[in-house]
């Protein structure tokens, strides 16, 4: 039978290490509990040693790829139900394994699989997929195996995962209308420069001559810059090269943080974007630390998941400030970096007791903020294209008319 170490506290808060034979890690928790311990840590005996070797072969075999978020979500939720029904996790892992449509993802829980058959932990063998489970996974389900209550660790890090994924589909979903506008109109304005306006220019400066006002130079110079001088194509690369530029600079941890702090300083898209931070940051810390993650363990975590160079900062310094004594609020505080009111719940929350939870709630009233202003954002930028396109097409218009107007004009006055 195999065994497991553990450590654990008694009665009186005294710690004890010790080892207890099970037939599955859950087993042995439930062992633990029923001698009246508190178990911290409850891993196989054996699993250093064969965890290198599993590692070795991991490694060989290009341990997994880039999986879709939603199925990683789908597999937590239906890992928690297996786990919550008793079966063990190797067998729950093989049933997840078989029911997977995704090659990439049926490898990797494989892999995982694979892994704790050789006497890796569920989070060891999850860790050596990166790409798959991130450092907030894998933690958390760290948490979880030490606590005993992998189901319901499982079962957070889907809500979490959900929460996560609806609010970015709702970010994306509204820029899809305002994109695509801007693109059809942006192409139609491009057809209009290269092959209809040109068609013009003879007409005009045989109707005025040289003295064509200076609306109508500025049009026909563009247009004649777009057909004539590979115009359309500068136009076209250029949001293609700004998009790469700005990855390239985004690599950099510098180029991140001075990119991060324009866009906080944007008008509406500014405070969206901190906002959405937010709400990022707060949920992943609540989530976390309710999970029984250590706060300065989950700070790292949370910085590293942050999204946002300047929040990320900010936590860094936090995580500076607790591990020398200091507490959450007042780090938070003097970082101005959140609004007074994240501060004061944060306080609050440490004097409760209830963190996680007031984090939690702060989380969800930006959420709800973020759900506004999005809302707001939408109504705003329809009458604005709507203007701004309307103005584009009058003044190609009136570059036109305005010499043949000049004409009609002057024909009568003769």
């Amino acid at each position: 039978m195999p065994v497991f170490k553990y450590e654990a506290l008694d009665s009186q808060g005294v710690g004890i290490k010790d080892e207890v034979e099970a037939l599955s890690q859950k087993e042995a928790v439930s062992k633990i509990r029923n001698m009246g311990y508190f178990p911290t840590k409850v891993e196989a005996a054996a699993a250093k040693k064969k965890a290198v070797k599993a590692t070795t072969i991991t490694r060989r075999r290009g341990a997994g790829g880039r999986v879709k978020k939603k199925l990683v979500t789908q597999f937590a939720r239906q890992l928690s139900t297996l786990q919550d029904a008793g079966l063990p996790i190797l067998r729950s892992l093989r049933i997840l394994q078989e029911q997977q449509k995704s090659g990439t993802f049926k490898r990797v829980i494989g892999y995982v699989a694979d892994d704790i058959e050789g006497g890796a932990t569920l989070s060891e063998a999850m860790a050596r997929s990166p790409k798959t489970f991130d450092h907030l996974f894998t933690n958390m389900v760290a948490a979880g195996e030490a606590g005993g209550v992998l189901d319901l660790i499982l079962a957070r890090i889907a809500d979490f995962m959900e929460k996560a994924q609806k609010l970015k589909a709702r970010v994306k979903s509204a820029m899809v209308y305002p994109a695509a506008v801007l693109t059809a109109a942006f192409s139609i304005l491009l057809a209009l420069m290269k092959w209809v306006v040109p068609k013009f220019t003879e007409v005009l400066t045989e109707m005025v001559g040289e003295e064509l006002n200076p609306l109508t130079q500025t049009v026909l110079g563009i247009s004649d810059w777009i057909a004539n001088d590979f115009g359309w194509l500068i136009l076209i690369a250029s949001p293609v090269a700004f998009i790469i530029i700005l990855k390239m600079i985004r690599k950099f941890r510098v180029g991140r943080l001075i990119l991060d702090h324009i866009k906080l300083r944007l008008p509406i898209i500014g405070n969206l974007s901190g906002k959405i931070a937010v709400t990022r940051w707060t949920r992943t810390l609540g989530t976390l630390i309710s999970a029984g993650v250590p706060i300065l363990d989950a700070l790292n975590v949370t910085r590293d998941t942050a999204g946002n160079e300047v929040y990320a900062n900010m936590l860094g310094n936090v995580h500076n400030s607790i591990r020398q004594g200091d507490t959450f609020a007042g780090p938070l505080r003097q970082s101005k970096t959140v609004d007074l009111i994240v501060s004061n719940m944060v306080a609050v929350g440490e004097e409760t007791g209830d963190l996680d939870k007031m984090l939690t709630k702060i989380a969800d009233n930006y959420d709800e903020q973020v759900d506004v202003l999005v809302a707001s954002l939408m109504s705003l930028l329809e009458p604005i294209m709507i203007i701004v396109l309307g103005a584009i097409v009058m003044m190609i218009v009136l570059a036109i008319f305005l010499p043949m107007i000049q004409v009609i004009s002057g024909l009568g006055g003769a």
